[in-house]
């Protein structure tokens, strides 16, 4: 019974979420807070915005997230490189966008890499702008990968505690 409830409570959707949420601000956090100039802002909103509080597929979310977020982001990356931030380029970055994830499958996830895109192409840039969206796609990818690294680490971590209750409960 109380092997029950201790199972219960630590396989909480909610509490992983609340778990993996609060490891990648703390993550995000030291990150931003000391490297300041490098607009690390960002990363502590990707990791947040890969980390799924979805119960089943949280992995397979995560990892849906991380690339549509890659997606709009390099796409940002190249409309600068190739024309500025100009409103043409920002919806021709869209288009590509939609596109882009249309062909890798991730169609449900459009609206994270269009927000991605977005950061990089509108918000005031703080340094020159020549280098400031490569630092911005740098600092998304970043936060993408700390995300799913999260997700991965402590789905393996959900596993063993499972596998452990499980056997007991027996």
């Amino acid at each position: 019974m109380i092997d029950g409830l201790v199972r219960r409570i630590l396989l909480s959707p909610v509490l992983i979420y609340m778990l993996r949420c609060l490891a990648g601000f703390f993550i995000g956090y030291v990150l931003y807070s000391r490297f300041i100039h490098f607009e690390l802002f960002w990363a502590l909103l990707s990791i947040i915005l890969v980390i799924s509080p979805e119960e089943n597929d949280s992995k397979r979310l995560s990892v849906e997230r991380f690339k549509s977020n890659f997606v709009g982001s390099f796409v940002a990356l190249l409309c600068i490189i190739v024309n500025g931030n100009s409103l043409y380029m920002i919806v021709i970055g869209i288009i590509l966008t939609i596109l882009i994830c249309r062909l890798f499958h991730i169609m449900n996830m459009a609206r994270v890499a269009i927000v991605a895109l977005l950061v990089i192409m509108i918000q005031p840039h703080s340094e020159a702008l020549s280098y400031t969206p490569i630092l911005r796609f740098l600092s998304v990818s970043a936060g993408c990968l700390i995300g799913l690294t999260i997700v991965i680490a402590s789905s393996y971590a959900i596993r063993f505690v499972r596998r452990r209750y499980d056997s007991s409960v027996r």
